[in-house]
């Protein structure tokens, strides 16, 4: 069997879907396990829904405004029989608007996942009712009962075991050839539920290609497949068409978007090929991921990470910034679930940056002013080059203030802001 993942982009709407359907068409007579992302931009839509929420604000418009996006998509696709899909969106809709209304919003992460994750479920129920009217032998499937977490809200753990047991069980029994499930999501404890992490539906697909011991996984997107650089940065990209696992690992790690960070590693332990491939052409080849190694240093990659935070701590004494202030700081970081992308230490000041994610942030911020001095950057942007050359380093932050550099044999990685901000 094999595993396809279609992102927001590639089910973004009626035609998007449709396009999905030709692709699926061309399989039908495999095993196939489909995962699918929410629909174009639901996820943000709905992460504003609960910050209007948790802020005590009006959120009913904007949750009203995602209903109506997928039923007009709906209505788009199935303009005939579409009775029972229609039905199941205003179930998930009344539940919806009945657990905002009845939440006291006393855990925003908790309210997160209840609320965020139905993106993924009103998209698969969407599209498993067209293809379904296309005459596809598709089988709709619940990732909530699949893939089981602990209750760690938006970065949950998968257990393995119990994951693995319950998505063989569930293969074993299924009646149809094609299954469609959630990415992103999972179950946890006393049946909530659970998120996998931002942009975490690729690792929804290595989950269920770890579990089933599939032949292979492909990611659909909107790009010929993984590029040495985001287009939005670079006009000149090219087609890393074979990189190793272990390259493809260091890419994510360092924030690049076309693959989740924890996809990978599952599928390096069984040897599974990732393809990643243009749900425009999908007739092209794309990128491979395997176990080949020779390729990985013959172009340079770019990664940028923009809205970047620069955290700089010392002691109150000025005293050496020891291993025993290292440890306690690592331990706050992890408490307020902030991962830091880099670290550099002086002899009086250890020196982190993180993605600004402004609630936690202030709260790491509020809890070391009891014991540290603290001093911060904002609005930053992270560049990180795999297989460097200084040439084109130069060239790429003239103009830039650079607050923090590293280096190694592959890599550079580079904190820096416009030369005339303040």
């Amino acid at each position: 069997m094999i595993v396809f993942k279609f992102g927001g982009a590639s089910v973004k709407d009626a035609e998007a879907v449709q396009n999905l359907r030709q692709i699926l068409e061309t399989k039908k007579d495999q095993e196939l396990l489909i995962v699918t992302s929410a629909m174009d931009k639901t996820t943000n839509w709905l992460e504003k829904v609960v910050n209007e929420f948790m802020g005590k604000g009006d959120w009913k418009p904007s949750l009203e405004r995602v209903f109506e996006f997928h039923l007009s998509h709906l209505s788009a696709l199935m303009e005939e029989n579409s009775g029972s899909a229609h039905d199941t969106l205003e179930k998930i809709k009344h539940y919806a608007f009945t657990f905002l209304e009845q939440d006291e919003g006393s855990d925003y992460d908790f309210v997160y996942d209840q609320i965020v994750s139905l993106g993924e479920i009103l998209s698969t129920k969407i599209i498993a009712s067209y293809l379904e009217k296309e005459g596809l032998p598709i089988e709709w499937t619940d990732a909530r009962k699949l893939v089981h977490t602990n209750n760690n809200y938006r970065d949950a753990r998968v257990n393995w075991d119990e994951t693995e047991k319950r998505i063989q069980d569930f293969w074993k029994q299924k009646k149809k050839r094609m299954v469609l499930t959630q990415g992103f999501i999972g179950g946890g404890d006393h049946k909530r539920m659970t998120t996998l992490g931002r942009e975490g539906s690729d690792f929804s697909a290595a989950i269920f290609a770890f579990c089933l011991d599939a032949e292979s996984v492909t990611i659909w997107k909107d790009v010929p497949g993984m590029l040495n650089a985001d287009p939005k940065h670079f006009s000149n990209t090219s087609l890393l068409e074979n990189i190793s696992y272990r390259e493809a690992i260091e890419l994510s790690y360092f924030g690049a978007s076309v693959i989740h960070p924890k996809t990978i590693k599952p599928l390096e332990n069984k040897q599974i090929p990732l393809y990643v491939k243009s749900f425009i052409t999908p007739s092209e080849p794309g990128s491979l991921i395997n176990h080949n190694t020779s390729e990985d240093s013959k172009i340079p990659s770019y990664i940028f990470k923009t809205d970047q935070v620069l955290v700089s701590i010392s002691t109150r004494d000025f005293s050496f910034i020891v291993e025993e202030h290292i440890s306690d700081l690592f331990s706050r970081f992890a408490k307020h679930r902030l991962n830091i992308q880099t670290m550099q230490n002086s002899a009086i000041s250890f020196s982190v940056s993180v993605s600004n994610d402004k609630p936690r942030i202030q709260a790491l911020i509020n809890d070391l002013k009891e014991d540290y001095q603290v001093l911060y950057n904002d609005g930053l942007e992270l560049m990180t080059i795999r297989h460097f050359n200084e040439g084109v380093v130069d060239e790429l932050v003239k103009g830039k203030e650079i607050l923090l550099e590293q280096k190694t044999r592959h890599t550079m990685r580079l904190l820096m802001r416009d030369g005339n901000a303040q």
